[in-house]
């Protein structure tokens, strides 16, 4: 069974930085693109970042410049540094890995969600 455990939520102020992690562990036999997303109180859960197996990065418009998302394979770990924190980046924070595949099959994997505050 795959789990991924997420790590580095908290309280900071706004214009402070805080440092997601998210590593899979399980029995995986490869996986794809790895990404983090948000929601919000009262808002539908949205993309925040995403890199591929080859290290392309999409990132939403709202965070482009101040987030940055990396992988390391090895350690089956995503990683999302994020800076210049604002208020409105005030959400629950999911990770997600694409296609992962194990000897019972393929699937798509959520994290439990990790809690990032901001305040003003």
């Amino acid at each position: 069974q795959v789990q991924l455990v997420e790590s580095g939520g908290g309280l900071v102020q706004a214009g402070g930085s805080l440092r997601l992690s998210c590593e899979a562990t399980g029995t995986i036999f490869s996986f794809d693109t790895m990404g983090w997303y948000r929601q919000a109180p009262g808002k539908q859960r949205e993309l925040v970042a995403t890199i591929t197996n080859g290290g392309s990065t999409n990132y939403a418009g709202s965070v482009k410049g101040r987030f940055t998302i990396s992988r390391d394979n090895a350690k089956s770990t995503v990683y999302l540094q994020m800076n210049s924190l604002k208020p409105e980046d005030t959400a629950v924070y999911y990770c997600n890995v694409r296609n992962v595949r194990t000897k019972v099959g393929r699937y798509d994997a959520w994290g439990q969600g990790t809690q990032v505050t901001v305040s003003s």
